[in-house]
């Protein structure tokens, strides 16, 4: 099960959950407060590496698309 982040509207202190995909929007009670006023944040995905990566980008770049600082056409 994935966790979750999830932002409460009453106090706007952040609350994190263990949850079932079915049951992510549906609202928790703050760990704070105790209200059910919550709403789910749009949070960061992280994953683990077993070996480092070879792949650098060059010191100047914006670290979007690897290319030099100006020529990026992202954004």
């Amino acid at each position: 099960m994935p966790i979750y982040e999830y932002e409460c509207t009453g106090c706007g202190q952040t609350t994190e959950a263990l949850r079932q995909m079915s049951a992510v929007d549906d609202p928790i009670d703050c760990d704070y407060c105790g209200k059910s006023s919550t709403r789910r944040k749009h949070s960061v995905f992280a994953a683990g590496a077993s070996q480092p990566s070879d792949m650098t980008l060059p010191a100047a770049s914006c670290g979007t698309c690897g290319n030099p600082a100006g020529s990026c056409q992202m954004g």
